[in-house]
Order: C-alpha cells, then sequence, then structure tokens
C-alpha cells in the first residue's frame, strides 16, 4: 500500500467529540447561489473542499501526484470513522466507492453534484452510509477546467461557462488509462492503485440522440467484467438502481449508443474497453458506471439528477457492501495459469433486451443550409415504446493465459508503466536459455489520422512459435497469478484492443533496419535457392499462382531474403515472450 502524500486537513478523530469544528464558513455552491445556471470554477472547487475539511472531521482533504497544468489533483474523502492510521488500509472492513468529475470538464455536473453530496453527508443532511468511504477527485482535468469558455460545448443546455474537452497539452483524458501519456493518467492510476476502489462512478454529459430522460447509465459491460460479478451488476445492481430513480421519480435509461439517428431502431450497450475509465477498473474487478446526464437538458435538472443517481447508488450498494467484497474476492479467481480469457468481443444478436423507452417522434427532412436530408425531432410528440436494446456480447477472440511474462529490459517504457500500475515482477538473475512462445505480427491495420497522439493499430493477427529464447540478466518476469492478471493481458497481448502494440508502443519492431542492394542480392539469392530446393519449389510455386508476385522482381528478391539467414530475426518479431500456459 503507498502512502497518500502532503495530507492537506490534520484528522483529530482522538481530540474532536464532535462532527462540527468551531469554524464558521457558508457551503452555499456556485450552483445554489445562481439557481442551477453556474458552476464553480476550479479554484473554487478546491477551497469549498478546503473549507469542508476544516469544518468537519468526516471530511479529509489529501494532495496527490501533478497533472499536466502544474496542478495536483486532490482527493476527498467522506469517512465519519476515520482513524490516525490510513483509511485504505486493509483493516477497515468497508468498501470504497471513488468518484470521478471533470474528466471532460465541459461536462460539470458531477463537480457541483459532488460537492452537495459530501456537504450534505457531513452536515447529516442525508443518512451516512455504513459500509463505505467515499472517495471523490473533484477535478480531474484541471487544465482543461482552468481553460473556462462558453461555446465550445455546441448543444449544451448550460452552465453559462465551463472548462474545455481537451488538458492541458489537448489530451482526452477518457482514451487515457492504457497508454498514460498524461500525468493526469499517471496521478489517476496512483490514486486507484493506492485507494483500491470496489466501487467507481465517473460523472459525464451527453448527447446521442434527442429523448425524455435527464439520466443514462453506462455501466462496465456484464458479459466483459464477466462472471458473478458481471451478473451482480446485470441482475440486481442495474435493476434496483433503475427501479429506485424510478420511485424518486427520476427516470433513467441505459446510454443511448447512437449518433445522428433515431433511438426508436435500437441501440447496443456501449463496449467500454480499458482505454476508457470503466474500462481500466473493470481490469481490476470494481464495478464500474459511468453517469450520462443529457446535455439538452437545463442544468439544474442534470446536477440535480446526477445528485440523486449517486445517492441511490451508494444507498444501494452500501446494503449490498459485504456480498460485492465477496464477489470481487472470488473474481480474481478466474483468471488462472491455463484457463482462456476473452481479448476482445462482438454482439451476441441472439439476446436482447426489450426497454420501454420514452423518446420523441423524429423524421428526416430536407436540411434548409445543405439541402440534404437532417435528423428533426419534434418534442410536441413524445412517445413511449417498446426498442431492442443489444446488451449482451459474447468473445470474438481468446488466448490462454500463460503463467509468466518476460518484458526485455530494453523496454523500460513499458515496465515503467507497469510499475505505475504496481504489477509485480522480478529481475532474471543471469543469462539464460529457455522455451517461450515467440509471437510474429501477421498483419495489422493502423488509422489513417492521428488518435489521441497515436497512430492507433488495429485488428492485429499473430503467428505463434514455441522457439529457444536467449533471456538475459535484467530482464523482467512478471507472474499472471496476481491482482492484475487482467491488465497484464489486456496490455501486453498484442492482439488486445487496447494493447501497448496497438497503442504504437512497439512500432521500432515494424520497420526493417537492414536491407540489400539488389545487384548484390541478386547473385546470392540464386546460390541460396540452389542450396535450398524447398525453399525454391514454394518460390516457383507462389510465382505460377500470384501474377502479381510474378511481375514484380523486387517483390521476388525481398521474399528470397526473408527466407534467408541475412533477414532480420527482429523484424515483426514481438520482444514480450510468453511462458507456460
Amino acid at each position: 500500500m503507498k502512502k497518500i502524500t502532503s495530507l492537506i486537513c490534520i484528522i483529530c478523530i482522538i481530540s474532536c467529540t464532535t462532527n462540527k469544528k468551531k469554524i464558521d464558513f457558508d457551503f452555499t455552491t456556485v450552483f445554489e447561489r445562481s439557481k442551477g445556471t453556474e458552476t464553480a470554477t476550479y479554484h473554487e472547487v478546491i477551497t469549498f473542499y478546503e473549507n469542508l475539511s476544516e469544518q468537519y472531521t468526516s471530511i479529509a482533504m489529501y494532495t496527490m501526484g501533478k497533472t499536466d497544468s502544474g496542478n495536483p489533483l486532490h482527493l476527498i474523502t467522506f469517512n465519519p470513522d476515520r482513524t490516525f492510521e490510513s483509511e485504505f488500509s486493509n483493516d477497515e472492513n468497508k468498501n470504497i466507492l471513488l468518484i470521478n468529475n471533470g474528466i471532460h470538464p465541459g461536462e460539470s455536473d458531477g463537480i457541483d453534484a459532488s460537492m452537495l453530496l459530501l456537504r450534505d453527508l457531513a452536515e447529516e443532511k442525508i443518512d451516512a452510509p455504513k459500509n463505505t468511504i467515499i472517495a471523490v477527485i473533484p477535478v480531474y482535468n484541471i487544465g482543461g477546467s482552468l481553460n473556462r469558455n462558453s461555446t465550445t460545448r455546441t448543444n449544451q443546455n448550460g452552465p453559462v461557462s465551463y472548462g474545455f474537452r481537451g488538458n492541458a497539452r489537448n489530451y482526452d483524458l477518457n482514451r487515457d488509462f492504457i497508454k498514460a501519456d498524461t500525468k493526469n493518467a499517471r496521478a489517476f492510476i496512483d490514486i486507484f492503485r493506492t485507494v483500491n476502489p470496489d466501487l467507481f462512478i465517473d460523472n459525464h454529459v451527453s448527447n446521442g440522440a434527442d429523448y425524455q430522460y435527464v439520466l443514462t447509465h453506462l455501466f462496465t459491460q456484464h458479459n466483459k467484467l464477466g462472471g458473478e460479478l458481471g451478473a451482480y451488476i446485470h441482475t440486481s445492481l442495474m435493476p434496483k438502481l433503475e427501479n429506485t430513480l424510478k420511485q424518486k421519480e427520476w427516470d433513467i435509461t441505459p446510454y443511448v449508443n447512437i449518433f445522428n439517428r433515431s433511438p426508436e431502431s435500437g441501440f447496443s450497450q456501449f463496449m467500454d474497453n480499458p482505454r476508457y475509465s470503466t474500462g481500466y477498473t473493470a481490469l481490476y474487478n470494481t464495478i464500474g458506471m459511468m453517469v450520462e446526464t443529457h446535455m439538452l437538458k437545463p442544468y439544474k435538472q442534470r446536477v440535480e439528477g446526477t445528485y440523486e443517481l449517486m445517492k441511490s447508488f451508494i444507498e444501494i450498494t452500501d446494503k449490498d457492501a459485504e456480498v460485492i467484497k465477496e464477489l470481487r474476492k472470488n473474481a480474481v479467481t478466474k483468471y488462472k495459469t491455463g484457463n482462456t480469457y476473452p481479448l476482445s468481443w462482438k454482439i451476441d444478436s441472439s439476446k436482447t433486451t426489450t426497454l420501454s423507452f420514452k423518446g420523441y417522434e423524429a423524421e428526416m427532412r430536407p436540411s434548409n443550409i445543405t439541402n440534404a436530408d437532417r435528423l428533426k425531432y419534434d418534442r410536441s410528440k413524445p412517445f413511449t415504446k417498446e426498442i431492442t436494446y443489444y446488451n449482451h456480447f459474447v468473445p470474438a477472440q481468446r488466448i490462454v493465459i500463460p503463467s509468466t511474462y518476460i518484458v526485455p529490459q530494453g523496454w523500460w517504457n513499458i515496465i515503467d508503466v507497469l510499475k505505475l500500475n504496481n504489477i509485480k515482477m522480478e529481475r532474471v538473475q543471469k543469462d539464460t536459455i529457455i522455451t517461450a512462445e515467440v509471437y510474429r505480427i501477421k498483419s495489422y491495420e493502423t488509422v489513417q489520422r492521428p488518435y489521441e497522439g497515436h497512430y492507433l493499430h488495429y485488428n492485429t493477427q499473430t503467428d505463434t512459435k514455441i522457439e529457444e529464447v536467449s533471456v538475459k540478466k535484467g530482464d523482467y518476469m512478471i507472474d499472471t497469478q496476481q491482482n492484475g492478471v487482467r491488465y497484464l493481458l489486456e496490455t501486453l497481448e498484442p492482439s488486445a484492443p487496447d494493447s501497448f502494440f496497438n497503442w504504437n508502443f512497439f512500432d521500432t519492431i515494424l520497420q526493417q533496419k537492414e536491407g540489400f542492394s539488389p545487384y548484390v542480392w541478386e547473385d546470392m539469392a540464386e546460390d541460396f535457392l540452389n542450396e535450398n530446393p524447398i525453399i525454391k519449389a514454394q518460390f516457383e510455386a507462389k510465382k505460377a499462382s500470384d501474377p502479381n508476385f510474378a511481375n514484380n522482381w523486387y517483390a521476388q528478391l525481398d521474399w528470397i531474403h526473408k527466407q534467408s539467414p541475412n533477414y532480420e530475426k527482429s523484424h515483426l518479431r514481438y520482444p514480450v515472450i510468453r511462458v507456460g500456459g
């Protein structure tokens, strides 16, 4: 357990006999003073929590790692039973809920709703959970929050001004949890692996269509989370949350995963791969949910809805605390050496759910600007219709879990990110030869435009061979049988959608470093074919069956070169090897 550093407020539980300290602060928020039209600035948020932690011993405020803006992340906790020892030690038998706000600072609903929630808990205006510590990141994207404006959220109905989606280096932080290009992501990972939350909420605002709901939810995909933990989300937590909110007159529906079309034709559940917050947290068997309010609704409704959603989520999971603890404890036992693990997923169209969906009539009509058809909703014509929701997925690709990965020490950039995630590893003590599985990159595709600072690969295919591999003293041996097993599989298996390979960490192996001069290799190639009749026969067969190859003299020489000892072994050879499984 890492220590949480730079404790801002000194917790004096022993010397204080009451929850309230003798300091008078006004905890009316900017949101409340503006009657629901404005959101607090970054500095107003931090001042609010500093004062709240001064006033109430149930609130603590911690300073964490630096972000790209130069400012540190903060972590605010509500825990009436706090002691001098770390509230995140394993000694306290409570679940921990981590709430993240302002990953996209223009989506500020959660920032204001969390301020109201923690204040009301501290002031005992609402019942405190008995089995849950609440930890809140007040503003995650600090650089974006400081870049305040009133125009970039083109479709959004309030607040008056807000932050910008990109961080201080213009990264979308909700694509950075695996590649960790930003200090923000690195500070978050440190918090997450220190706190080890059982539950996670990430507050967002979204608009893919128009409909009647203020609130939508986006739980981590239950098949991907897997086993009894995934079943708990799908059959227990999600229905309870929907029913509880309905009783409070806050209707909610799954996140409407469409763009520029009506939801009437149905839609699928969002697949939250590990680049996203709930996809990343799922790798450590944390139950995750994104709150997605509808940005066309008034800001006041959105904040109040986020508040009620979080409050209901806490009430339900607090009652289920023991169940959740046990499910998380058992989940990690599924990923044993030799078991199969799904690397990618596809929709199972044979299993669907029927939603009673509250939308608006929509039609395509000619645009006054482009003359093309455009989508137009008619809010004077609300409807409730049954629509098809595709919320079941099946594995598209599986691998067998190895006992060990070995990462050569030269790939220190990989090692750094693994260490950041508290992955346990050992150094090889002496040069040795081992039998291992080795991947060669067979094929891959690459996006044509930069995506979050990378040219992301996808549809990566590999060939596997068993080889005798030279392992050097100082290389890193990583046992898969640890808390981070899923993280290891999702990052070190090159075919996984968010693998380090697909995020360009290994692009140097894709470039051939040594080649040949045709006028020299021509004579050597002829000798090589004469000395290797099987390869020569394969060469002649390829010329006969492939006209393009037969008409390309350089491709022919290159093919021969790649069959010869002159061809470099490192080209397209994936450096991380697998042992056991």
